[in-house]
């Protein structure tokens, strides 16, 4: 007889109390445009959401719209594409709630990239996004791996020590959610996965308990209006550094 399962006879009833988990919905904002149409870049800290990342917010809102969702707090970076993601999610579910902002969440950050020759920018571009980054690498010659983790994973004890809310709505950029996430993931160690994309207004659901390592990565990288990812075969700093290319070719 198999004895899997079995207790002995001194052993007391089993107990189980459950955790009593709360959810972040964790956003990317919707889709921009870096370069102008006779490509110039336009300012990271001021451009707004294009047509197709409005379209996208709003989708995602309908999205939480769909199953009632209530958010207890909503959370930006402050730069305009999170809150004005932000903002169309609010419209679609019908709330009516402040937005908080969180600089310390915003975008790692870039540096220049004058100085760098040619056969290197590549590497600047995508280099922070590839498998298991090394904490000294820097994005696009900026700010490092080390760092973005040193100012994003802090704040995450400060929002989980505040037990008045339920359900809260983070909107923030495809960096900061890839270090959220691995975080999530190895919660009592150091880590950032740059394979975990974040589509434009993507949706992301995390459960925190009242541990500092439980938490449950529930779904990644959920993306209204066009879920399966059908015409997605490159990544965000893929398309980005095409752009960049297209923009230093001679007009």
């Amino acid at each position: 007889m198999s004895t899997i399962g079995r207790l002995g006879p001194d052993t007391g009833p089993l107990t189980f109390t459950p955790p009593n988990r709360r959810r972040i919905y964790l956003m990317r904002h919707g889709d921009v445009t870096y370069f102008d149409d006779s490509g110039k870049p336009i300012d990271a800290d001021t451009v707004p959401l294009n047509e197709n990342g409005r379209a996208q917010a709003s989708a995602a809102g309908r999205a939480f719209a769909a199953e009632n969702i209530r958010f207890d707090r909503v959370i930006v970076s402050g730069l305009p594409r999170t809150r004005e993601t932000a903002q169309r999610v609010l419209a679609e579910t019908g709330q009516q709630i402040d937005i908080e902002t969180w600089t310390c969440w915003q975008e790692i950050r870039s540096g220049s990239l004058a100085d760098l020759p040619p056969a290197e920018i590549a590497q600047a571009f995508l280099g922070a996004f590839d498998g298991l980054v090394a904490e000294d690498t820097r994005f696009m010659n900026g700010e490092s791996v080390r760092e973005l983790l040193d100012r994003v994973v802090p704040p995450l004890a400060e929002l989980r020590a505040d037990k008045s809310w339920d359900t809260v709505l983070l909107v923030l950029h495809g960096g900061v959610n890839r270090a959220i996430l691995s975080h999530a993931m190895h919660p009592l160690g150091r880590l950032f996965i740059g394979q975990l994309a974040q589509t434009p207004a993507c949706i992301n659901a995390l459960d925190v308990g009242d541990k500092p390592e439980d938490w449950v990565v529930r779904l990644m990288n959920f993306a209204p209006p066009q879920p399966l990812h059908r015409d997605n075969r490159l990544t965000v700093m893929e398309k980005i550094f095409a752009s960049f290319i297209r923009s230093r070719q001679p007009k």
